[in-house]
């Protein structure tokens, strides 16, 4: 009897020992757990942390002017004069009222127009052409002016592309003399000295006024960015307003066509 109850307290004391080392490894398991929890946690917070911060703008920058490549990708073997991108014998038209520091208009420039420049213009079917339409501030102003400046120089279009793709936040002050200077440098502008003078002349603010006054008053345009088309099989220049795509640009080219 007596070796009974030896055998029963040691298969007792054996389950309370199994017992306990399978709570200790339970406790081990979610101690795991929970720290892979908080490691992935981690993780999921960098993450954010990057994509929200490569979302940025990262723009107005005279320092870190970019995107150079991008922009000569889009206008090489393209002929520019004055504001427009297109050969001169182009039959069709396609007006682009902007304003360059609205973001809108960077959009535009970065996302819809590239395909209709790819095809539409650079088969010499369509001309673009650029015109201030200022409904942001007066910073606006005497960017438009140094686009003129550097059309004088055929690196208009180059410059109104660099100016969108390193566009700041509008009002925030980042149109400077050094921004302007650096935005035409990285657009292939030659005689900085004769782009500043012309540029600060004067002589081009007219343009911009008469242009954003046709916009406005004329037009009846009422934001940034306004298109219009003017072909063989237009009734003059047709207002297209803010087209949401390429192809309805495109749909109106092709009918002005």
């Amino acid at each position: 009897m007596s070796g009974q109850k030896d055998r029963e307290k040691r298969r007792e004391e054996r389950i309370a020992a199994e017992s306990q080392a399978a709570s200790g490894d339970r406790r081990t398991r979610l101690l795991q757990l929970s720290a892979g929890g908080v490691f992935l946690a981690i993780i999921v917070v960098v993450v954010i942390i990057i994509v929200a911060g490569s979302g940025s703008s990262g723009g107005g920058d005279a320092s870190n002017v970019g995107h150079l490549a991008e922009v000569e990708k889009t206008v090489k073997g393209i002929p520019q004069e004055e504001l427009t991108l297109g050969k001169s014998t182009a039959p069709t038209t396609l007006y682009m009222y902007g304003d360059l520091q609205c973001p809108i208009c960077k959009q535009y420039v970065e996302e819809v127009l590239p395909k209709i420049i790819s095809s539409e213009v650079k088969s010499g079917k369509v001309k673009l052409t650029y015109r201030d339409f200022i409904i942001i501030s007066e910073e606006s102003i005497p960017a438009g002016e140094a686009a003129y400046a550097a059309g004088e120089q055929g690196k208009g279009w180059s410059f109104i592309e660099t100016f969108y793709r390193n566009q700041g936040e509008e009002r925030s002050g980042y149109v400077t003399e050094e921004f302007i200077e650096s935005i035409a440098e990285g657009a292939g502008v030659q005689n900085m000295a004769k782009f500043n003078e012309e540029r600060k002349s004067g002589k081009f603010k007219k343009d911009v006024e008469k242009t954003t006054e046709q916009a406005g008053t004329t037009y009846g345009f009422t934001g940034t960015p306004s298109f219009a088309v003017e072909g063989p099989n237009s009734n003059g220049i047709e207002l297209l307003g803010t087209p949401e795509s390429t192809e309805a640009i495109v749909e109106r080219i092709e009918k002005a066509a």
